[in-house]
């Protein structure tokens, strides 16, 4: 069997997050109708990381490109996913897993960002009018952090008239007090885009903050966007096909 993809979610008891995520990689195998695409969660909902390797191993396949579902390098992708890689690689003998990068940064989530924020409404006229505030789920890992900020810096050059950062959890600001600064610093018009992939409790906990607020527009999040199913086929390439950074788990 040839190379087969493992995606690896976080995982919810929103079922809306299940549903999103078997959507996306339902677009993905679209797009690659000759690879073999599965979904695994790290908690919450089934298959786990170990079933869906016994799976593929079950089926014949012997390697595997596993690719996290995160936005940014945090603790599910530095330490949880590679811990439940290495335990199912030493039960399963003659198993490979190389190990994909995160998801961001990449040009093509903000170009997903846009496809939101133009399905709520937002015109290319609109650009140099409106504040964005790019809310994510949060982190206590600086380097996420960090990526958050840069990103916010990097659509800033594509012709918003402001981009802020914003966090449901672990950091500041919240996206209501993002929304409230930007106000109060001149802005008329305050859009929030969701930098998540899936709906769920902190999700709703951005969309309830940007209502709070009152914020103008509130984007839908990322989804099972066109840009997001190329990324991950972009991600599952670059690891199947460059010698990696890290060495692959094999039993």
């Amino acid at each position: 069997m040839s190379r087969a993809l493992l995606v690896i979610a976080h995982g919810s008891r929103d079922p809306r997050h299940a549903a999103t995520v078997h959507a996306l990689t339902g677009r993905v195998r679209a797009l690659r109708p000759g690879l073999r695409v599965e979904t695994a969660f790290l908690d919450f909902n089934t298959p786990t990381v170990g079933q869906a390797l016994s799976s593929l191993y079950l089926s014949g396949a012997r390697e595997v490109v596993a690719l996290p579902l995160l936005l940014t390098r945090a603790f599910h992708a530095k330490s949880d996913i590679p811990a439940a890689l290495a335990e199912s690689t030493s039960r399963l003998p003659g198993l490979s897993v190389r190990v994909a990068d995160v998801l961001g940064p990449s040009p093509l989530l903000l170009t997903a960002l846009e496809r939101r924020l133009s399905e709520a409404g937002l015109t290319p006229a609109d650009r140099a009018t409106t504040a964005v505030v790019i809310a994510s789920a949060g982190s206590t890992d600086p380097e996420a952090i960090a990526v958050i900020a840069e990103t916010a810096r990097e659509w800033r050059r594509t012709g918003w008239c402001a981009v802020r950062p914003a966090f449901a959890s672990a950091a500041l600001p919240r996206t209501e007090d993002a929304v409230r600064a930007l106000r109060a610093e001149g802005f008329e018009r305050v859009a929030v885009a969701p930098y998540v992939i899936a709906p769920g409790r902190l999700p709703d906990r951005i969309a309830a903050g940007a209502e709070a607020a009152g914020a103008d527009v509130v984007a839908d999040v990322l989804g099972a966007s066109p840009e997001l199913a190329r990324l991950l086929l972009r991600r599952f390439d670059a690891a199947a096909t460059t010698p990696s950074r890290r060495p692959a788990l094999s039993a």
